[in-house]
């Protein structure tokens, strides 16, 4: 009987030809990241102008192979070169105009993804994202990691943040400017007053704060805020719970989706779904098992009756 195979951690570099996967690649090596004595398999699925070196290759015990197509990215290859190479660490760099969730499928059952680092050329950000976002934004989907490069100061920093968010919170996002210094701390103007005794949440703005609050939730914590939201009872039903929230576009119309904070309100039962209402509450936040940190609640100081919004999704710009 043959044994269950070891489980190999996987670290999946993604982004489009030329917006620094390479040399991001290049710069791991140089502060020994990978010099451990693991054997890796180094998948290559697109050569730009920058390539690891044979020496970079064999001082860091990387066998490589290339997958030119995206057809051919499929398990039965991924399971050849894992039996060739016997690998101890995989390093996928990919292709940024492939699909992630495609690649993600077609992984053998004992690769398991241990990072995901998406690089983007901020110069060129905009034009993709308003041509191809659907092939721009899901190189976020499994990032932990998006590092922007190239960035200037006179760049929407902040905005390039927020759509990443929008897709995948668990990204940690970073920005690299031309002269080689690193920007962690993009800050953004919120078009409400964080400070106002209530913080007033217009309905264009819902997204804005949804993101935010999250990000920053010590700002919020203890402070009251009103908004309108949709009423969504829980899958789980409680007597003094409710979410309001709104309809969100991350990416695309397909991606559509209802977002929006657990709120404890004492007659949250009387409540109907789908209905619209003016929500005052105070903000908190409770430990949150499936992101393995604090997030958002709200206990609710009014709860009024309001008409449905002009627009019924709201955008994370």
């Amino acid at each position: 009987m043959i044994g269950r195979k070891e489980e190999i951690p996987v670290y999946f570099f993604t982004g489009f030809l030329e917006s620094g996967k390479t040399s991001f690649l290049k710069e791991t090596l140089k502060d020994d990241q990978f010099k451990d004595g693991l054997k890796t398999l180094l998948v290559v699925c697109e050569e730009g102008i920058e390539e690891l070196t044979d020496k970079e290759l064999s001082e860091n015990m990387f066998e490589m192979r290339v997958i030119e197509n995206e057809e051919d990215f499929t398990y039965e290859k991924l399971e050849a070169f894992d039996e060739e190479v016997d690998p101890e660490r995989v390093v996928i760099e990919y292709n940024g105009t492939w699909d992630t969730d495609m690649a993600m499928e077609q992984m053998p059952e004992h690769w398991m993804l241990a990072e995901g680092i998406a690089t983007v050329d901020a110069s060129t950000y905009e034009a993709y994202l308003n041509n191809m976002k659907q092939m721009m934004t899901r190189q976020f989907t499994y990032a932990d990691l998006v590092l922007f490069n190239r960035c200037t100061d006179s760049m929407d920093l902040a905005t390039y943040k927020r759509t990443v968010r929008a897709i995948n919170r668990r990204s940690q996002v970073i920005f690299e400017m031309t002269d080689g210094t690193m920007n962690n701390n993009v800050k953004e103007e919120l078009p409400y007053d964080i400070n106002a005794p209530v913080i007033e949440i217009e309905d264009d703005d819902f997204g804005i704060w949804y993101l935010d609050a999250f990000d920053n939730l010590d700002a919020y914590c203890g402070k009251k805020v009103r908004f309108k939201g949709m009423v969504r009872k829980p899958r789980i039903p409680k007597r003094d719970v409710f979410v309001p929230g709104r309809f969100a576009m991350t990416c695309c119309a397909e991606d559509i989706q209802f977002v929006g904070f657990p709120c404890q309100w004492k007659d949250a039962k009387k409540l109907t779904d789908k209905e619209y209402v003016y929500v005052t509450a105070k903000v908190g936040k409770v430990m949150n098992r499936q992101y393995g940190q604090e997030t958002p609640v709200l206990y609710a100081q009014k709860v009024e009756h309001a008409d449905p919004a002009e627009e019924e999704v709201v955008y994370f710009q």
